[in-house]
């Protein structure tokens, strides 16, 4: 009777597991990373644990595996299932990601105005690949400096004479405040803060003492600007080719994930920034006209790039991302 329950076991995983279809995922910031951390908990372990899930998620790793400026097209070719990244490093091949960098609304607000319904066609079409979620989003950057920075007469920022790290995606509002912008991947910047090759980053709360920036960044400008824009991409080859079941359930944990994922990056900001606080970082809150310049420029500078792009879906997707104030 043992060894016949025994087998009946093995029968039904092998079954269980013949049904499944493994998916290979590859991260833009290292396993280690609390994004990637995040995506490990929130959505690889809950669909792996999931007895009844038609997917199985193989975590391959992240720039170790493909490069971050090469997730785009490792996704539109098929050379990995899925991508767990920002549009911001390949915007290139889809200008309509600027649409979530200019976007002042939340996660579950776009949800309901079908706006990232809007972007999802638009993937499908210039990417070949399926949005299924905006993780960890509603929050933004934040520039850090090593320095105290200065302000211009009217309160805003002025980065004149600085060095700072930026990301493609907004390269161009650290330029507009007069500082140079220098392009370096996340791996590298620790090293490029240490040795003074840039003088300050813009990155997320939540994030920043994960990498070990906050040795050396001491001063933090607020507010946020933009908004992060990680997304959770399968090439729409591989999605076209699950069962209907499949996809069903791939949609469903997709929303999950960017659900939850939205509710705990508030209480992972909030923790963290009382951290960098009480270890000493000074918050420099721009205030008045300087603060509305500030913000015009940040939420300006997506948009008006989108538009010198691909002017094509620009005002259908300002429409649904970005309420005027």
């Amino acid at each position: 009777l043992a060894s016949a329950l025994a087998a009946a076991i093995v029968a039904v995983s092998a079954a269980a597991s013949a049904q499944q279809t493994t998916l290979k995922v590859v991260s833009f910031v290292p396993k280690s990373a609390s994004y990637s951390v995040s995506f490990q908990k929130m959505f690889a372990d809950r669909v792996n644990a999931d007895p009844k899930s038609p997917i199985k998620i193989d975590f391959a790793g992240g720039p170790d595996v493909t490069p971050p400026a090469q997730l785009g097209n490792a996704v539109k070719s098929g050379v990995i299932d899925m991508q767990i990244g920002p549009p911001g490093l390949w915007l290139n091949l889809v200008p309509e990601g600027d649409a979530i960098f200019g976007s002042n609304l939340t996660p579950p607000e776009r949800r309901a105005n079908g706006a990232m319904d809007l972007l999802d066609g638009i993937f499908i079409k210039k990417l070949n690949g399926k949005v299924l979620a905006h993780a960890s989003g509603g929050f933004g950057f934040h520039i850090f400096l090593i320095k105290e920075p200065k302000l211009q007469a009217d309160g805003n920022l002025d980065l004149k004479g600085l060095k700072v790290r930026s990301a493609p995606a907004w390269r161009d509002f650290v330029t507009g405040l007069g500082g140079s912008a220098i392009v370096i991947p996340a791996p590298d910047v620790y090293t490029a803060l240490e040795r003074g090759t840039v003088e300050g980053t813009g990155w997320v709360i939540s994030n920043l003492r994960d990498l070990g920036w906050n040795k050396f960044t001491k001063f933090r400008v607020d507010p946020q600007f933009m908004q992060t824009d990680l997304l959770l991409i399968i090439n729409n080859d591989k999605f076209k080719s699950l069962t209907p079941a499949a996809q069903a359930y791939l949609i469903k944990a997709g929303l999950e994930y960017e659900k939850i994922s939205f509710e705990e990056e508030a209480k992972i900001t909030k923790a963290e920034d009382e951290k960098l606080r009480a270890e000493g970082m000074k918050v420099i809150e721009l205030k008045g006209e300087g603060r509305k310049k500030y913000l015009a420029a940040a939420f300006e500078i997506p948009w008006a790039r989108l538009k010198s792009r691909d002017a094509t879906n620009y005002d259908a997707l300002r429409a649904k991302f970005y309420k005027a104030e």
